[in-house]
């Protein structure tokens, strides 16, 4: 077994605790739970409103994919984490699907939970393969 490798990405996204933004062993790729925080600019407030938050973890999570030269196609496996579960679940799938080709759609389980870091509506992390 090869000694894994801890990516912490120099453009990636913000850390809000102390991790790595992936970590790779044996061509496996475990991506952090993203948060929907600007990368750019870490004074901005969190979107408003369950999909554009959506669309900024995925913003995030390709950045990390991208820093690790993967793409969404790579990824086997998702978890969702959702602070609001009833109210957001359906509005968080339409988002969520959009990043995903219909028939290469990640293996996924979607939690509700009851508080997330920087009071967030939603957390993804993800499990890729390199090729």
């Amino acid at each position: 077994m090869t000694e894994p490798i801890f990516h912490l990405l120099s453009g990636g996204p913000r850390p809000v605790a102390p991790f790595s933004h992936a970590v790779e062993t044996e061509g496996w790729v475990f991506v952090t739970g993203q948060m929907p925080n600007d990368s750019d600019d870490h004074a901005r407030p969190l979107p408003e409103g369950i999909e554009a938050q959506t669309h900024q973890v995925m913003r995030n999570l390709k950045r990390v994919l991208e820093g690790v030269k993967l793409d969404f196609s790579g990824v086997l496996f998702a978890r969702v984490y959702l602070t609001h579960f009833a109210e957001d679940y359906a509005a968080m799938n339409a988002v969520y699907a959009s990043y995903f080709a219909p028939e290469r759609r990640p293996a996924r389980t979607c939690i509700g939970v009851t508080a997330l870091a920087l009071n967030a509506r939603v957390e993804i992390d993800l499990l890729a393969k390199r090729p």
